[in-house]
């Protein structure tokens, strides 16, 4: 009953999310409270329910959290303006550490892409390299391993391993961030169903994008939003 009275006394909340001259877009309001998130327009305009008291977490990359406990005087306006500020790297002091590589002896153009080693194999076997044969023809030849490998399906085998290992990426990013014990603990998924549910969540593409944001309170709160989705496909099946 008790929860039920306070969900009649929120309120549609509408906002705008701005920092210095420019409105921001794609901001997560999150209200932590109830647990309910929206993102901002392209306008920087965002509408929630919340109540006198609710704690809202504003989050975006690039730009400092900002948290604000709703007051009376934030329902009183038309528009409820909150200002983020951006985050600055100041950097005070180089101290180089372990900083050797290809890049800083030169060997690789700095900018230049690094492959990884299933990539640089796909890359490998797809490569029409024309290479001189004085031997056998003027002007070199083309090798006919790429034509061979796309026959007999290598290509194909080595565009899947590439997927494969950005797959292993994300989980070994998701499992230095979440502990098998906060995944059972915290969010509740049956110890059984831990790494199911991680493959369940970088397979989806919304939570990849959070990931590589490398944005702590979103991803986390993506994280609880996909274990609630989980748990009620494991409710299904059960």
């Amino acid at each position: 009953m008790q929860i039920k009275a306070q969900e009649r006394d929120q309120v549609l909340l509408k906002g705008k999310v701005s920092a210095e001259k420019m409105v921001l877009e794609d901001v997560y309001v999150i209200n932590k409270k109830t647990q309910k998130a929206v993102v901002s327009d392209r306008d920087g305009i965002f509408s929630l329910y919340a109540t006198v008291g609710d704690t809202l977490l504003f989050s975006a990359t690039e730009f400092r959290e900002t948290i604000v406990v709703l007051s009376h005087e934030d329902f009183q306006t038309s528009l409820f303006v909150v200002r983020m500020k951006p985050v600055v790297n100041q950097l005070n002091e180089v101290v180089v550490r372990n900083g050797i590589n290809a890049v800083s002896l030169g060997i690789i153009p700095s900018g230049q892409r690094v492959y990884t080693p299933a990539e640089r194999r796909l890359n490998t076997a797809n490569n029409l390299n024309a290479t001189a044969n004085a031997g056998t023809m003027v002007g070199g030849s083309i090798s006919a391993d790429p034509l061979l490998n796309w026959i007999s399906g290598k290509t194909k085998m080595l565009k899947k391993e590439v997927k494969v290992e950005k797959k292993e990426l994300y989980l070994f990013q998701l499992e230095s961030m979440f502990s098998n014990d906060y995944l059972v603990s915290k969010l509740k998924i049956p110890s059984e169903y831990v790494k199911g549910f991680e493959y369940y969540a970088v397979e989806n593409d919304e939570f990849v994008s959070i990931l590589k944001s490398k944005n702590p309170s979103t991803i986390t709160f993506l994280l609880t939003e996909l274990a609630n989705k989980y748990k009620e496909i494991i409710a299904r099946e059960n």
